[in-house]
């Protein structure tokens, strides 16, 4: 599930597993701060006017049978941030936030 760190009308913070969403105002930035095990990865970078959608992707692991889901944040050049949840209701929980957050619509 997502934690929120940090809501406030400038600024929303969110972890998702070992990886840091920033959403900035402000700044006008969205910043992903990334973890691969103990180390840190360069965080990536993109004005907030680039979120184009909040999408939930949803798949089954063919392996194990379980469904794997992700918040995604799809930009305006077809890039997108695939953001770890542990289901799909709290996916949509974190979509819903930062839908908010942005002034987004659904879908």
């Amino acid at each position: 599930m997502a934690e929120i760190i940090e809501s406030t009308p400038q600024r929303l913070a969110m972890q998702f597993s070992s990886n840091t969403l920033v959403l900035d105002k402000v700044t006008g930035t969205a910043i992903l701060q990334r973890k691969m095990m103990f180390w840190s990865r360069k965080p990536i970078e993109k004005p907030l006017s680039e979120v184009a959608n909040i999408a939930i992707d949803a798949a089954v692991d063919r392996a194990s049978g379980v469904e794997v889901c992700h918040a995604m944040l799809v930009m305006r050049s077809g890039e997108a941030w695939a953001l770890a949840v542990n289901d799909k209701k709290s996916a949509e929980a974190a979509a819903a936030t930062i839908r908010e957050f942005l002034g987004l619509q659904p879908g």
